[in-house]
This record gives C-alpha cells, sequence and structure tokens, in this order.
C-alpha cells in the first residue's frame, strides 16, 4: 500500500493490493511545540512494539504544523483536550485524547496511539477527516467542540 499525497496535502489515495483505491481526507493539522516533541517521541518509542500504530502516529506529526511556542488556539484539539466529534453515522461522541498509558476507553480516555486518536490530533472545530480502522473500515469525523484541559 503506497500512499500518495495531492500538493495541497488534503487527500491521499491509497492503492491497496487488489488496486482499489480510497481518497482519504487529510485537512491541514497543526499542533503545539510541547505536543510535537513529545508525540514524535511516543512514535519512535512505540516502532518495536506497536509498529503500524507508530507509523500512523509518525506521519500525521511530520504533516503538520507546529505553532510558534507559547500558543494554542482553543479551537485545536491537543493532548488532554476533552473534544466531541460527529462520525459519519452521525452518532456524537465525547472523548479525551491521552497518552496510552492514561488509556480508559470507559471513562472516554482514547489514546492518540490508536488510529481514532492519530486521526483527531491537530484537528480544528469544524474539520473534517478520514482514516481507518484496525479492520481497514475507511471513516469519517468531523470535530464538533474542544474545550482545553484547564477549561474541561
Amino acid at each position: 500500500m503506497t500512499p500518495q499525497l495531492n500538493e495541497k496535502d488534503t487527500t491521499m489515495t491509497i492503492r491497496a493490493n487488489t488496486g482499489a483505491r480510497a481518497t482519504h481526507l487529510r485537512p491541514r493539522i497543526t499542533l503545539t511545540p510541547t505536543d510535537h516533541k513529545l508525540l514524535s517521541g511516543l512514535a519512535n518509542a512505540a516502532e518495536v512494539t506497536r509498529p503500524e500504530e507508530a507509523a500512523m502516529l509518525a506521519k500525521e506529526v511530520d504533516r503538520a504544523h507546529v505553532l510558534a511556542k507559547g500558543r494554542q488556539p482553543v479551537d485545536l484539539v491537543c493532548m488532554g483536550s476533552e473534544t466531541t466529534f460527529e462520525d459519519d453515522s452521525g452518532r456524537v461522541q465525547r472523548v479525551t485524547l491521552v497518552y496510552p498509558r492514561d488509556a480508559d476507553i470507559s471513562e472516554g480516555k482514547i489514546s492518540v496511539l490508536t488510529p481514532i486518536g492519530a486521526a483527531l490530533i491537530g484537528l480544528k472545530v469544524g474539520q473534517t477527516i478520514t482514516w481507518e480502522t484496525r479492520t481497514g473500515e475507511i471513516k469519517r469525523l468531523t470535530v464538533r467542540e474542544v474545550r482545553q484541559p484547564q477549561l474541561a
């Protein structure tokens, strides 16, 4: 499977072994300097134990715009943000994006090292992204609300 990015980096076409094509919506994402540094380290550390998840997170971190130090828009999904999103079926969910050691789905805490967690990081309210589940299903979500840790 070889991803091909268009010039604006908003869509990615993936060709599977079957020759099928799926277009993934990849809007521009933004990270704080702290999230960028810590997530780069997490992706590197997970390469041996969780290579697929690490590669997925590394791709997101690598394509992100990094904010100037001290800047953080209130509508940006960062680590620790409480995020409300709507999926392609119309279901609305509220989750908190956390590091793997803090993940607890029963408390709505999802790891950034999961497909949906990696899809959410760096998005802003109103942005839509497609992501692939562990079973290969293509899903779409739109961020509806973001609350930062100190405000959540």
